[in-house]
């Protein structure tokens, strides 16, 4: 495949560097797998169900074939390899901190979150090695997320979204009140997409709870204990909220993982890792408020989503801060600063 420049010429493909995108989720990517291969050795090491251990293997297959090609690609562009997360950052004869059940769950969740960003990955790659590297990317984790949705089914642990009657009939809103009721002692009835949105938000905020309860337990620097130890309270306080729009509609509220949480006190990852994790499931939480926000057709709730993204917002620039101030924070690839350059002193 071969691209046209203004003067007619053929350019071959290879030739072209990476645009910003591609650069910018290659190099997130890069990250996140350096992340899964820690947090999956940790997890093989301490696995004992026979049915997770593949998953697992797979898991870490996936993340290392996913360092190589990215390793390969930099390298041919000059571009610098992030440092990511190394042996250095995992403590694989750590004791057992979390149960095979959230290792599961942990898996099954994870893959859910890799799927959507690199389905955006793919939409904005134009050269076809990293096109290619993201669908079969895609297919990989989709693969792993469905073996992962059968042995939670097997195990009978998979929860389920709320069930609701199917319609009798289409119908179409006649009042206002269907988008605007904030006073009203009677809300309508939630819509299915409403609905999935507070399962999704309240099952990501139970995976983010688990996560900080278990790191605070464990981490070393009492600032970063401090961080997580109030990241949990408000997971927690999301999960009521969520749970609340539910029961005050009848509908069940899932149950949340706090007991997947065991009494280890020894750090199986580095406080930098930890941090990295949870300032990246609140990313993962801020978009899914903004989507569900989005895609709510009952303005309370769409208020409601508002207001948490902007209190979650403002303990991820705490937790920013708290990984520049421990020199944890490693920058992503940046527009150059012109600006910088031409008051720089010659």
């Amino acid at each position: 495949m071969s691209n046209v420049n203004e003067d007619g010429k053929i350019i071959k493909e290879h030739n072209i560097p990476l645009s910003s995108s591609e650069m910018g989720f290659l190099w997130t990517q890069y990250l996140n797998d350096t992340l899964a291969l820690c947090v999956m050795k940790y997890f093989k090491n301490i696995c004992r169900d026979e049915e997770i251990l593949p998953l697992i293997e797979e898991s870490l297959n996936i993340a290392q074939n996913d360092i190589n090609i990215i390793t390969e690609i930099f390298s041919k562009e000059n571009i610098p390899v992030p440092e990511g997360f190394t042996d250095k950052d995992v403590n694989e004869n750590a004791p057992r901190l979390f149960t095979d059940v959230f290792i599961l769950l942990y898996l099954q969740k994870l893959e859910m979150i890799a799927m959507a960003g690199i389905g955006v990955a793919i939409g904005v790659s134009a050269r076809t090695d990293v096109s290619h590297f993201f669908n079969e990317l895609l297919i990989s984790v989709t693969n792993l997320h469905d073996k992962a949705r059968k042995v939670l089914l097997s195990k009978g642990v998979y929860v389920r979204p709320p069930q609701i009657a199917p319609p009798a009939s289409v119908d179409f809103v006649e009042k206002q009140s269907f988008l605007f009721d904030f006073f009203g002692q009677h809300k309508r009835p939630l819509t299915a997409i409403e609905m999935t949105h507070l399962f999704i938000n309240y099952q990501t905020n139970a995976l983010g709870k688990v996560l900080m309860m278990g790191f605070a337990q464990v981490c070393k620097n009492n600032d970063v204990r401090q961080f997580l130890s109030a990241g949990k309270e408000i997971a927690s306080k999301h999960m009521k909220k969520f749970s609340s729009i539910l029961i005050n509609q009848d509908i069940p509220a899932p149950s949340n993982w706090d007991a997947n949480v065991l009494n280890s006190t020894h750090a199986p990852f580095s406080d930098k890792l930890m941090m990295f994790h949870t300032t990246y499931l609140i990313a993962v939480g801020i978009g899914n408020y903004g989507t569900a926000a989005g895609t709510c057709q009952r303005m309370d709730l769409s208020a409601t989503y508002t207001r948490l993204s902007a209190e979650i917002a403002l303990y991820a620039e705490d937790g920013a801060n708290l990984m520049i101030k421990h020199g944890w924070l490693e920058e992503p690839p940046q527009a150059v600063d012109h600006q910088k350059l031409i008051n720089q002193e010659k």
